[in-house]
């Protein structure tokens, strides 16, 4: 059996010794609060509205279903992560697994995402809005509110630039803030107007049959609510006991988000006032639901800690969003695509500060405002969701080539990878036309980007690379061509339900070719 690809070559001793600098000093509750965080954001201040708009009180049941469909994709990241150990392995298993193609594709999109990070920083400032209206006008951030921006995101590089340490416990009392502050919510709402009778009035449990459970997950923005729990596994390799540490934060800050999602639904449809349910739940409309309905009840109190979570919320996730890009800057330094001075580590504080460094270039990019420029950078969060696909395909591949570094966590890992493999391209086509048609492109430039790092190190023919990854090529493809046919604002030619079960169908043909794929990779030498 050869070395892993994304071991082998020279470099190698260079990418152990910066790994060796990485600081292990976060535990189960310092993994567990930064998956919490990057899990929660604002979106908890309007997910209960939509859910039970599209579902009425079986919106209960939606979290329920996102908890359970979530933990099945993030088995395989707790598998990764406790046998695999590695800062930014997220962006590094792809490549070990399936070569450089499918790690330049991955790559290049995790580079793309950074987005998401510079997406929340101006939803701060947007909220900020409330007390400073000078920095957010026509729907925009106003070039004060760029400047804040920028001035935050140098904030919360500072905070990064010392040790994990610090930024474990700054995290942690951000955590404790955006779990009082719901938690509060829910208790103030249901002990001053909580009307038990509207779970089962107004049409019922289920008003709009319990098909709208299933609508609700992608529509209601459900599933999305429930994701980024990937990124304790981003920090394993400064992880103490990672075996044991990163399995317990993968999974408890999803059951912990999901626990506090359905407290938060169970708070509204309560306290929702009758004259608003004469039309039913879709008649529910607020610009601000929590707030709104903390005023109605007097409590305006907790009307004022909402504001001031709109802008911590996402202020800790963008904090949580700093510190994992920099891990997949370094981490793809180490994959050599992008330059090797990237990955350098310092001694002293244990931080990647250059790759820290450039991610603060990219970010004040990303927030100035070139003409529809927003409008791209909008959709960027979602490539993430190609690492769930990616790691799926790792995990089945490493059971096969390598399997006495399983960990032991997942039994069933051949029975749940392809599952997650499914649901995670699922997660990506409930993503929407609107975001797909330009997210997919996007990523489709790593090919190129491909080619042109291959002439550099031609260790592999080009035909053989290309072979190797044509499954993640075909797979993106095809997933744009059914997006744009589909119902998630496509042009409808192939309709619900028939759209999400032709994604499965072609999911379930695709990932046996990638794990052949992969394992083939393994089985053929590798020269250095």
């Amino acid at each position: 059996m050869s070395a892993a690809v994304g071991d082998a070559g020279p470099g190698d001793e260079a990418v152990r010794t910066e790994e060796g600098r990485l600081r292990r000093h976060l535990g189960v509750w310092g993994l567990t609060a930064i998956g919490f965080s990057n899990i929660v954001g604002s979106g908890w201040l309007f997910a209960s509205m939509y859910a039970a708009q599209i579902a009425g009180p079986a919106a209960l049941l939606s979290w329920v279903a996102a908890g359970i469909l979530c933990a099945l994709v993030a088995l395989v990241m707790v598998e990764l992560g406790a046998s695999r150990p590695e800062g930014g392995g997220t962006v590094r298993w792809p490549l070990y697994a399936s070569g450089r193609l499918v790690g330049s594709v991955i790559g290049f999109s995790v580079l793309l995402s950074v987005g998401a990070t510079s997406a929340e920083l101006t939803a701060i400032v947007q909220y900020a809005g409330h007390y400073l209206p000078w920095v957010y006008a026509n729907d925009s951030l106003t070039w004060g509110g760029v400047l804040l921006a920028v001035v935050l995101s140098v904030v919360l590089t500072a905070l990064n630039w010392y040790g994990v340490k610090l930024f474990g416990r700054v995290n942690n009392v951000v955590t404790v803030f955006k779990i009082v502050v719901p938690v509060l919510t829910v208790v103030a709402l249901i002990a001053s107007g909580f009307h038990a009778e509207h779970l089962t009035g107004h049409g019922g449990f289920a008003p709009y049959g319990y098909g709208a459970v299933l609508t609700a997950l992608a529509g209601g923005g459900i599933i999305y609510s429930v994701n980024g729990f990937q990124a304790p596994v981003d920090f394993s390799g400064e992880a103490r006991d990672p075996r044991r540490t990163v399995p317990l934060a993968v999974l408890g800050s999803i059951a912990l988000a999901v626990l506090l999602y359905l407290a938060l639904q169970l708070a509204f449809l309560g306290t929702v006032p009758d004259a608003l349910l004469g039309a039913g739940w879709r008649g529910v409309d607020f610009e601000s639901p929590f707030g709104q309905l903390a005023l109605a009840l007097n409590l305006q109190f907790v009307a004022a800690l909402l504001y001031a979570d709109a802008v911590v919320s996402p202020g800790g996730s963008a904090y949580v969003g700093v510190a994992i890009d920099a891990r997949h800057t370094y981490a793809l330094a180490k994959n050599r695509l992008l330059p090797r001075a990237l990955m350098a580590v310092d001694e002293r504080s244990g931080i990647p500060r250059r790759a820290l460094l450039l991610n603060l270039v990219v970010i004040v990019v990303y927030l100035l405002p070139f003409g529809d420029w927003q409008a791209i950078v909008s959709v960027m969060g979602d490539l993430y969701l190609l690492l769930y696909a990616a790691a799926a395909v790792a995990a089945a591949v490493f059971a096969v080539v390598e399997p006495d570094r399983l960990s032991g966590w997942v039994p069933g890992l051949r029975f749940i990878a392809p599952v997650s493999f499914v649901l995670a391209s699922e997660f990506i086509y409930w993503s929407g036309w609107p975001d797909l048609r330009l997210a997919l492109p996007l990523t489709l430039v790593g090919v190129p980007l491909f080619v042109a790092l291959w002439r550099t190190d031609r260790t592999v023919p080009l035909g053989t690379e290309l072979r190797r990854g044509a499954w993640l090529v075909a797979h993106l493809l095809l997933l744009t061509a059914l997006s744009g046919l589909g119902s998630f604002e496509g042009a409808g030619l192939l309709p619900a339900p028939y759209d999400t079960i032709a994604v499965a169908l072609v999911s379930l043909a695709v990932f046996p070719l990638a794990v052949r794929s992969g394992v083939r990779l393994h089985r053929v030498p590798v020269t250095p």
